[in-house]
């Protein structure tokens, strides 16, 4: 493996790894505030990246994908844990189910602008200009795959959260085919990863410009 090779390597996997224990770490918080105290119990309410890492979708997947030289990056971690039946009865627990799925989503796009303005507000050189918007444009797209409204994606908690009741018995038949999401997205992921990139690069690149003065 080249130098070279393993600084990029390097600029994917620092800010992935950074990206998604920020990301596990939302929603431990956000279940915490509603009362729900699994996170704790399972020693998930932390920013220590040991305890959030998946092997497999943290580490392997995006290294295999830098050295194919696809340009596609992508990975996930170890989901956070959380009991709605043990959120404060204040709250709906649909709604608390919407508020803990959409911290994650959120915190990611929240990180994209810190990046940014890390990037407007710090002298930067070569190396990292190109981490931080890596960063940036990382967690545009963990945003934004997140945000799909299929099990067990956030996106479909968030929607079981919005929808009106009547649409439950529909949302548990999809969470019963939990691969069916992440099949169909790997899918277009793959066959139509410039059309799902437009969103993606416009997004962050109205982030870098607004919050990192770039144009």
């Amino acid at each position: 493996m080249t130098p070279e090779l393993l600084l990029h390597l390097a600029l994917v996997l620092v800010p992935m790894i950074l990206s998604l224990t920020v990301h596990e770490f939302a929603h431990a918080a956000v279940a915490s505030m509603l009362g729900d105290d699994t996170a704790h119990r399972q020693g998930r309410f932390t920013l220590n990246p040991i305890s959030h890492i998946d092997p497999i979708g943290t580490l392997l997947l995006p290294t295999l994908l830098v050295l194919s030289g696809s340009g596609i990056f992508f990975g996930w971690a170890r989901p956070v844990p959380f009991d709605p039946v043990r959120f404060n009865r204040r709250i709906r627990m649909k709604h608390g189910i919407l508020l803990t799925a959409a911290a994650g989503p959120i915190s990611n796009l929240l990180l994209a602008v810190v990046a940014a303005l890390l990037l407007g507000l710090l002298p930067t050189n070569e190396a990292s200009y190109a981490l931080l918007s890596t960063t940036v444009i990382l967690n545009v797209a963990l945003f934004f795959f997140n945000m799909l409204p299929v099990p067990p994606l956030d996106g479909s908690k968030v929607a079981f959260g919005l929808l009106p009741d009547s649409a439950t018995p529909m949302l548990r038949t999809l969470e019963r085919h939990r691969w069916i999401g992440p099949a169909l997205f790997l899918l277009v992921f793959f066959f139509a990863g410039s059309i799902i990139g437009r969103p993606i690069m416009w997004v962050s690149g109205e982030i870098l410009q607004v919050f990192g003065g770039l144009r």
